[in-house]
């Protein structure tokens, strides 16, 4: 059914995706009898609809990615419906009309069926013949994902033509509803005879969540190939024929075994978490499992999905939490994005937290050559600030013990002429400063920042030390909170005690120290960058020889102020989106600096969070001999492009195999460090499909135009008037910084008249009102 144009559909997807992927065979994994699955072999990839985390599920496209980004014997998984006219067809639900546009194409055909007992209402394949199903295209069913590939016509393909285009190194099919389908006078059973009985169709697996239906089958395949798998549902749920719950039956595994060859759970069955989303201790089930000879497929795996916070957002974390935990492994996992647990299986498993940086020494791919050997450095931002709050202690020792190369502090001034390590200027952006007994020294200064704020100048360093920190969570307006635990973790640090901690991590390769606002501190009498050379001094930094200093702003007049004074390295900051750069711009910035910062939309427009093309920005700085870092790298999958599949890890690769990066600036310096000593970077030429760099445009050119998101304007490029800076001005006498009484003085505005708070304002003006009423 829809053959034709499932061709023609695949040419143009396959040419597309052609360019993006390197279709070289995996090396399959070199681990050997490490593994703790049954058969000791490697755990399968089962492509759940195939890549369903992006195309349509079940689509030629979906089932075409997967077979590029998947290792060789990948198995596809296709749910299967019956028609009208009992033909079987790969849809990922009974009902059609949440992945596809029956209703529209249909819309009078709406029915309600009892479908395990729930009335249930919907447009049903039972209702359609195969020859009408020619008339309806699949849609992606999961509405936060995108739906810009809608408009390619995916048809809905039989079981028959699935196999036939895409001929899947191994074949699942998944029989959820066959007690339905015997209701409405169908017979799945004999669907599944005869599929397997066809010579052109190979049917590697077979599972089911109902009891009656694998027993009714299981006599048929004693002698095949096929292998049969019960499918566990949530614990309460009830299973059909034998009225008990999958919790019930799961305590009789025994009895499983006597009609199937493995099981699928939910992962939540292996590693439960609590109601908070932190892990519980795992179960015995897959040894239990694996005493009875029974295989066990994890389910319910989606990069796109919050999932536990012990795994910071990383995918990658948690397949090896069921593949590589010491204990046990799992047999396979059931993904919508294999990509990632090829990579976690093939690249990642078996490591070890010793394991050594990968040398990377192949011909670029793509847009960049050439053959070079790089070295990813791994800056953090603000310390592990993903997992707690930014540049307090627990932050940075977190970055530490997480393989971080530099250790960042941003910082900042207090009244009394401290530097400190915090993330902003403004104490209301990582301190509880809104709700303590300073909440009135709100103020407006327009040469820092747009709106108002309590600043770290307007308190000093013993009364900061008596806030509490706060975690940032820049995903949040999605829901996306961070380490909600330990979200009030650790305490600041002074620049001294900072120092102090670095200088004590023989694994650190280097400091980075950024210094912004630092005119308008100087004028207001903050010598900022005397304090910060005061403080690299007395810490043994301008005689250290074991760790580097960076010293990082977007000023090029601070930077030139430090060139003059010290032999630091010095790193420029772009703090805009750029196009490009003019060669004058770039032979000014070698002037002072020996590296940039860039934001990643510098390298890899967007947009609509679609990439558009490369940019020359890091070829064209690295030729002049600067190094480049880009920021920052989140773990979030709303922080990354559609092109990176929701996995921070393909984000990385394809910024530094892709991008030609020198280092990336992360508030996840574990996922980043955890890449770089990945086994599949040594393969040269013969690198996986699962560890090739997205090609830039690859995913965008496949949108059609009816759903092409506004074109947005480029980014301009950086000018030598962007760079070019006065000489720092001299520091100006300071005011008294406290009153009598030792609590701090009202904030000032920039023209120096004392300014009231904004909560006194309104009380007067309450007073005036009242008293003007009684006249």
């Amino acid at each position: 059914m829809g053959s034709l144009r499932g061709i023609s559909v695949a040419i143009f997807v396959v040419q597309a995706l052609l360019a993006s992927v390197t279709l070289v065979s995996a090396q399959g994994s070199t681990n050997g009898s490490r593994w703790q699955t049954l058969s000791g072999k490697a755990p399968s990839v089962i492509a759940h609809g195939g890549f369903s985390g992006i195309f349509a599920d079940s689509s030629f496209g979906a089932y075409s990615l997967a077979l590029l980004t998947s290792p060789p014997d990948v198995i596809l998984w296709c749910d299967v419906q019956l028609t009208r006219d009992g033909a079987g067809i790969c849809f990922p639900d009974l009902k059609l009309d949440n992945n596809s546009d029956v209703a529209i194409v249909y819309k009078n055909r709406q029915k309600t069926y009892l479908v395990n007992g729930v009335s249930t209402k919907g447009w049903f394949s039972i209702d359609f013949t195969l020859r009408e199903l020619g008339n309806v295209i699949l849609s992606q069913g999961v509405y936060s994902r995108t739906n810009k590939f809608d408009g390619n016509n995916y048809p809905i393909m039989t079981v028959q033509d699935t196999y036939a285009q895409l001929n899947p190194p191994r074949f699942w099919l998944n029989i959820q509803h066959d007690a339905f389908y015997t209701q409405h006078n169908l017979s799945m059973r004999s669907f599944v005879l005869s599929i397997t009985r066809n010579r052109n169709v190979t049917i590697d697996y077979i599972s089911s969540p109902e009891v009656a239906f694998l027993q009714n089958i299981a006599p048929s395949f004693r002698r095949s190939a096929t292998n049969l798998v019960f499918r566990f549902l949530g614990q309460n749920d009830v299973e059909p024929s034998t009225n008990q719950t999958y919790g019930s039956l799961l305590k009789n595994i025994t009895f499983i075994k006597t009609f199937a060859f493995g099981i699928i759970v939910p992962k939540s069955y292996i590693w439960p978490v609590d109601k908070d989303l932190y892990l519980l201790p795992s179960t015995s089930l897959v040894l239990d499992a694996h005493k009875e000879g029974l295989e066990v497929f994890a389910s319910d795996f989606y990069n796109d999905v919050p999932f536990s916070f012990n795994y910071s957002y990383d995918p990658v974390a948690e397949y090896l939490q069921f593949i590589d935990n010491g204990e046990f492994s799992v047999d396979g996992m059931i993904s919508d994005f294999p990509i990632t647990p090829s990579a976690a299986i093939d690249c990642f498993a078996h490591l070890g937290r010793n394991a050594s940086k990968q040398g990377t020494n192949i011909a670029k791919l793509f847009f960049f050559c050439c053959n070079v050997t790089v070295d990813l450095l791994v800056i953090s931002s603000n310390g592990a600030s993903g997992d707690y709050p930014g540049c307090t202690d627990v932050a940075y020792s977190t970055a530490i013990q997480d393989g971080v190369d530099v250790i960042d502090c941003p910082v900042q001034m207090t009244m009394d002429g401290t530097p400190i390590c915090l993330s902003s200027i403004n104490l209301i952006d990582s301190t509880t400063v809104a709700q303590s007994e300073f909440n009135n020294l709100t103020t407006t200064i327009p040469q820092i920042m747009s709106g108002s704020g309590i600043f770290t100048f307007n308190l000093s360093w013993s009364g900061i030390k008596t806030l509490t920190p706060i975690i940032a969570s820049p995903q949040s307006q999605y829901k996306l909170f961070r380490n909600p635990r330990f979200k009030n973790a650790g305490k600041f640090l002074t620049l001294s005690e900072f120092l102090t901690m670095a200088s004590n991590a023989s694994s650190l390769q280097g400091v980075l120290i950024s210094i912004e606002n630092a005119p308008f501190l100087l004028e207001q009498g903050f010598a900022i960058t005397d304090a910060v050379l005061d403080a690299l001094s007395k810490a043994g930094y301008g005689n250290k020889t074991d760790q580097k200093v960076m010293i990082q702003s977007s000023s090029s007049s601070v930077l030139m102020k430090f060139k003059s004074q010290t032999n630091y390295d010095l790193v420029y900051k772009v703090d805009e989106d750029i196009g490009g750069a003019q060669s004058s711009t770039i032979d000014d910035i070698k002037r002072f600096a020996s590296a940039v910062v860039i934001s990643k939309d510098s390298v890899f427009p967007e947009t609509s969070a679609f990439i558009t093309s490369a940019t020359n920005v890091v070829p064209r700085l690295k030729a002049a001999n600067l190094s480049v870092y880009v920021q920052t790298f989140s773990n979030e999958f709303t922080s990354q492009a559609w092109d990176f599949f929701s996995d921070p890890t393909v984000e990385i690769n394809s910024f530094y195999l892709g991008g030609g990066i020198n280092g990336v600036i992360t508030d996840f310096p574990k996922t980043s460090n955890r890449y770089r000593r990945n086994r599949c970077l040594n393969r040269g030429n013969q690198i996986p499909g699962y560890m090739s760099p997205v090609q830039p445009g690859s995913l965008y050119q496949l949108i059609t135009a009816p759903y092409l998101p506004p074109a947005e304007a480029p980014n301009p490029f950086l000018t030598e008037a962007d760079v070019n800076e006065p000489p720092l001005p001299p520091v100006a006498a300071k005011a008294p910084s406290t009153s009598s009484n030792g609590t701090a003085l009202a904030p000032t505005s920039p023209n120096g008249q004392p300014k009231v708070a904004a909560s006194a304002i309104m009380q007067l003006l309450t007073v005036f009102l009242a008293i003007s009423l009684l006249f």
